[in-house]
């Protein structure tokens, strides 16, 4: 099922947003819904980092050097 969205866009980012589609030879609709799937990504991504970061403070994992120590 697919759903409908208009979206309104400030006149410089529709025309970057334009200039982008001609560039790739992509439609606007694919560009949007490569970019909202990238924010949406993050946006998860972000919100794990957040809840594991005490667990990880509290095992001695403060930095990526720590990381690093405990997957080699």
């Amino acid at each position: 099922m697919r759903t409908v969205l208009s979206v309104s866009l400030p006149e410089k980012m529709a025309k970057e947003l334009d200039a982008l589609a001609k560039a790739t030879g992509r439609n606007k609709s694919d560009i949007v819904k490569e970019s909202l799937g990238a924010f949406l990504w993050e946006t998860k991504f972000r919100k794990a980092q957040a809840r594991l970061r005490a667990k990880a403070k509290a095992a001695g994992v403060i930095n990526e050097d720590d990381v690093f120590k405990a997957v080699s």
